[in-house]
């Protein structure tokens, strides 16, 4: 038998087994959460986003004391961009676009050290890492497969930005079946109403997207119950 859990989340509760569930940490990358970065290249204030680092860290710190399969994503590139479409290659002024040359090296490109994860949020040995080349971590990765594999059912996420890769990623998961909780302080955006918009479109509708709680829901949740289906 298995443990089952009920956080209290929006728009209602959120049940899950910690053995068919799954953290996906989005994309802490020096690029976007570090001066220098593409994030500040491309004008925001970085430092907005630091406070989930905490959060994330205690969050991963949580799933791997439950045994929870953990993923991390990044987004990056080949160092010849042949996996960037043109689209996304040339958005931006010319000198701070993807590939160009940076304060942490060539701008999200895979195995600079911009690319990398933020030193506290560092996978661990065991836990998977998916480099993804879009917003979504399901696209052009073999996520998919990572999950079906080990029998996973439903999705913790945590990273950045909110808006873009968080989302786009929960989205993803969604229309693949997945039950997904958005931790609230574990995510963050350059952009503060971009953030509190995303938890609510997530939870509209009876949660038409998926749940969101704080991490001292979770914690709370596994001290608390413990009882078994």
């Amino acid at each position: 038998m298995s443990e089952i859990l009920d956080v209290n989340a929006l728009p209602y509760p959120y049940r899950f087994s910690p053995a068919t569930t799954a953290i996906i940490m989005i994309d802490m990358q020096r690029d976007f959460l570090l001066g220098g970065g593409f994030g500040e290249v491309l004008g925001n204030d970085v430092s907005r986003l630091a406070p989930c680092v905490s959060v994330a860290r205690e969050l991963l710190e949580w799933g791997r004391q439950h045994g929870l399969y953990i993923v991390h994503t990044k987004e990056a590139h080949a160092a010849d961009l042949s996996d960037c479409p043109l689209s996304k290659l040339n958005r931006g002024t010319p000198g701070m676009r993807i590939g160009d040359d940076g304060p942490m090296g060539r701008i999200l490109i895979d195995g600079e050290v911009g690319s990398d994860f933020v030193e506290d949020l560092r996978p661990q040995e065991g836990e998977a890492v998916i480099c993804k080349p879009g917003k979504g971590a399901f696209y052009a990765t073999n996520l998919s497969g990572l999950l079906e594999a080990r029998g996973i059912t439903h999705l913790l996420f945590g990273g950045v930005t909110t808006e873009v890769c968080v989302q786009s990623t929960m989205r993803e998961a969604n229309d693949r079946g997945y039950e997904c909780l958005l931790v609230e302080d574990a995510t963050e955006s350059y952009f503060p109403e971009f953030k509190q918009s995303v938890l609510e479109m997530i939870r509209a509708q009876g949660g038409i997207v998926g749940w969101t709680a704080p991490l001292s829901r979770l914690v709370l949740a596994s001290e608390t119950q413990g009882r078994h289906a």
